[in-house]
């Protein structure tokens, strides 16, 4: 297929792209910066300029939509410009270019209203109730995907929950960087049961999502690798492999809650110059379970994880010594 992949200059999106590649389909990337995907023919643009995406969308088969504007905090503008409208856009272009398939990748944050998800399947997008600017508008933009599926036009979309692997820049070099700091702490106990998607697995779900996006379109699927662990055993696994010391100490869920809600305020008034060190989402995230039911898209993608967490961390590891 010719397929376009926008914001393939980040970690999963550019390791979808070079994965096209490999295996022989004809690739053309649109994001702000470079790719660095070898092989792939770069488009330089926006997702919010209409003139460049109807550029990137002349001519190719399918799009893997994974552009967005990820982050804890920022201001509420930029986070709809980008993801629900350059969502939009690149609906709106790649009908009218004559593409059948859209992979759009979304977050499982979509349908996350701050209890704890165990087992569930992939909940309906409910942007009423999300929580953040960045789950809120997500979700939007998921909806809007899904409502433009239509004959000829199949949309599916797919919420990768927490990628990570060698290389990754957001979740290994965050946690990473505050450990290494000793700013990681754990927040309640730390028994929350989690659940992780290893790069290549994440990778391999999207590849199937398109190659099959004519039989499964119109739906929305939640992706991992289908081993909930505790949250403190997952950072302290990615530690572990980086070299550097497993969170020690604790804040009490109620306290890392509150104090997100005061950080969230002075960041709407004075940004940092990186993430907030805390958010309410975020002090959610890490005290409750997250862990889905993968019986429907192993089964409707013909597809399972290839990459267990344990081969995962042994492969970040050896990726940290030697860089």
């Amino acid at each position: 297929m010719k397929v376009l992949v926008t914001g393939a200059s980040g970690f999963l999106g550019g390791a979808v792209a070079s994965a096209l590649v490999a295996r022989g389909d004809e690739v053309r990337t649109l994001q702000r910066r470079p790719s660095g995907v070898a092989g792939a023919d770069d488009v330089r643009g926006d997702v919010t300029d209409a003139v460049r995406v109807r550029a990137a969308v002349e001519g190719v088969d399918a799009v893997v939509h994974l552009a967005a504007k990820v982050s804890l905090a920022g201001a509420v503008a930029d986070f709809d410009r980008v993801n629900v409208g350059g969502t939009r856009i690149v609906l709106g272009e790649a009908r009218a270019a004559g593409v059948r398939r859209i992979v759009h990748v979304s977050s499982p944050s979509v349908a996350h209203t701050g209890a704890s998800l165990m087992g569930d399947p992939a909940l309906p997008a409910d942007p009423l109730h999300a929580r953040g600017d960045y789950a809120r508008t997500k979700a939007e933009g998921e909806r809007l995907a899904l409502a433009a599926d239509a004959p000829g036009f199949a949309v599916v979309a797919v919420r990768p929950h927490l990628v990570w692997g060698p290389g990754d820049p957001q979740l290994v070099g965050r946690i990473v960087e505050r450990a290494r700091r000793r700013r990681l702490p754990l927040i309640g106990s730390g028994a929350a049961l989690i659940d992780t998607t290893y790069i290549d697995n994440a990778v391999s779900a999207l590849i199937a999502a398109l190659d099959r996006a004519e039989s499964v379109h119109g739906r929305s699927y939640v992706v991992t690798n289908g081993e909930p662990r505790p949250v403190a055993e997952l950072l302290a696994g990615i530690c572990l492999a980086c070299g550097v010391p497993a969170p020690s100490w604790r804040v009490p869920a109620p306290v890392a809650r509150t104090a997100g809600g005061v950080v969230e305020a002075v960041w709407r008034i004075r940004p940092g110059r990186d993430e907030p060190p805390m958010t309410r989402f975020l002090a959610e995230q890490l005290s409750t379970a997250h862990w889905f039911d993968q019986r429907r898209i192993r089964a409707d993608f013909d597809w399972s994880p290839t990459v267990t967490i344990d081969e995962g961390l042994a492969r970040l590891g050896a990726w940290a010594r030697s860089n």
